[in-house]
């Protein structure tokens, strides 16, 4: 493609000639002959002092957000780097959301489980969905494998692009805070947008609350939605409303709304809820237990609603829908008299809202085996510990990610919020030696919560994936018990 198509709708001065563009390029190290680099000036490290390295390996032009010397390729000025490779990328690949239903959820919790909700009800009602997001991306049955939650606007579009070609109808994907601060999903109108919640998360990156949730309205102006579905249980999610750019449908348990659940009953089989909305009454169940789920499920009705399918249709859905890999996932114990939930609950709201749906049918003790990612918001060690020693009878810290951490300070972070709760609490900073502590103490009615890793199946120690399935620890664990 010829540079000057790249650029197209994109504000620009160009010095130099109109070449031709074979790749697009964010990574330096991945340069090759024709691509268009993308001199992004980052928090470490500014991608303007790699231009002499990307030109001498054959790069095409540049894009800069200031001419620099001595360099013979063209370079392509624009005001924002980031948002001017949005628009590129659009065009490279031939705009593919012109040619797509368009659907993004933005919260701290249930993205995941809202979006794997809304494809499931798409596919119910006979479209064929494309979803980007945590666990991975699909483009109807087929996976391919995720690194983050939003995709870099390069790979967001070549992905778009991969999805029209494979005749996909609907794409739900979920938005990061950090997507929508970097400008990742700029050039795209969702046709409808949901926001599910907003508690303490990524504070490290956005520094305060109040930062966190200006970065998750960006979503919900004209130039990036055309309606919004808006959970207004949640105090973020009420304020919102006012702040909407456009149309709004709201949903709810605990106050009046659009789409609003009642006579609500949880167990350890599933939720079952009264849903009210549009004059009528509907009787949901799902097989996924948990207030959460009621939350989540509201999420998908307004967004699959707001996307033109029926609300007779979207219920009779829900009553077929499967549960979500990692999330409130009960496991087989082999006969044991104890059961074993895996949740991917890594922030503290994430994690009273687990502990809390499990007590519901739990008999006798839960027990809590949890840990903390390192690398990411130290300020929710304490306050995790806190809630885990509050809302179980027994707490088992370990490892979560270290990353590049030492575990053990990872988890003398976590240890003042537990002790302060005065509950029993066990430290075994091995992962599958505190699963195996825990399968061992289980007595009949409890219940173990393997909180933090859900569907992940790796742990991420000083840099390394090592294979780490907690499903598949569990029934290595169990065997060896017989």
């Amino acid at each position: 493609m010829q540079l000057e198509q790249c650029l197209a709708q994109v504000k620009h001065e160009l010095r130099g000639q109109n070449v031709t563009v074979s790749s697009l390029e964010l990574d330096s190290r991945r340069v090759s002959e024709g691509a268009l680099f993308f001199c992004i000036p980052g928090v470490r490290v500014d991608g303007h002092t790699f231009a002499k390295d990307v030109e001498q390996k054959g790069a095409a032009a540049l894009i800069v957000d200031h001419f620099l010397d001595d360099i013979s390729i063209p370079q392509v000025k624009v005001e924002d780097v980031r948002a001017a490779m949005s628009h590129i990328a659009a065009n490279f690949y031939g705009n593919p959301v012109k040619k797509l239903k368009m659907l993004a959820v933005t919260g701290t919790n249930g993205k995941t489980s809202a979006t794997y909700m809304m494809k499931q009800i798409a596919e119910f009602c006979g479209k064929k969905v494309g979803l980007m997001g945590t666990i991975a991306n699909y483009i109807g049955d087929k996976q391919i494998a995720a690194n983050l939650t939003t995709p870099d606007p390069i790979q967001l579009q070549e992905l778009l692009a991969m999805m029209v070609e494979e005749n996909v109808d609907w794409v739900v994907m979920e938005a990061s805070a950090h997507a929508l601060a970097l400008r990742k999903l700029e050039g795209i109108v969702y046709d409808a947008a949901v926001f599910s919640n907003l508690t303490e998360d990524h504070l490290d990156f956005f520094g305060d609350m109040e930062n966190y949730f200006l970065a998750k309205t960006k979503l919900f102006t004209k130039h990036l939605a055309k309606q919004a579905v808006i959970n207004i249980d949640d105090a973020y999610g009420a304020r919102l409303v006012g702040l909407s750019e456009v149309p709004v449908a709201t949903y709810a348990k605990d106050c009046d709304a659009d789409l609003r659940a009642t006579n609500v009953v949880s167990s350890i089989d599933g939720v079952s809820y009264t849903l009210e909305a549009e004059g009528k009454s509907y009787a949901v169940k799902i097989a996924i237990p948990g207030a959460f789920t009621v939350y989540n499920s509201l999420s998908a009705i307004g967004a699959c609603r707001a996307m033109g399918l029926t609300l007779d249709e979207i219920v009779e859905a829900l009553i077929h829908m499967p549960c979500v890999r990692g999330r409130c996932e009960s496991l087989d114990t082999q006969g044991r008299p104890f059961g074993v939930i895996l949740d991917y609950a890594h922030t503290p709201d994430a994690l009273v809202n687990i502990l809390t749906t499990v007590r519901q049918f739990t008999k006798n003790r839960l027990i809590a085996v949890f840990g903390c990612g390192g690398d990411r918001d130290p300020i929710k060690r304490p306050i995790m510990g806190q809630m885990a020693a509050q809302y179980a009878d027994l707490c088992i810290v370990t490892s979560d990610n270290p990353r590049t951490e030492d575990p053990m300070s990872i988890i003398e972070a976590i240890l003042p919020g537990v002790k302060g709760e005065g509950k029993p609490y066990e430290v075994i900073e091995n992962r599958r030696e505190a699963i195996d502590r825990a399968l061992h103490i289980a007595g009949e009615g409890d219940v173990i919560v393997l909180a933090g890793k859900g569907h992940e199946t790796y742990q991420d120690i000083m840099g390394v994936k090592h294979h780490f399935d907690e499903k598949e620890v569990v029934a290595e664990l169990l065997q060896q018990m017989k």
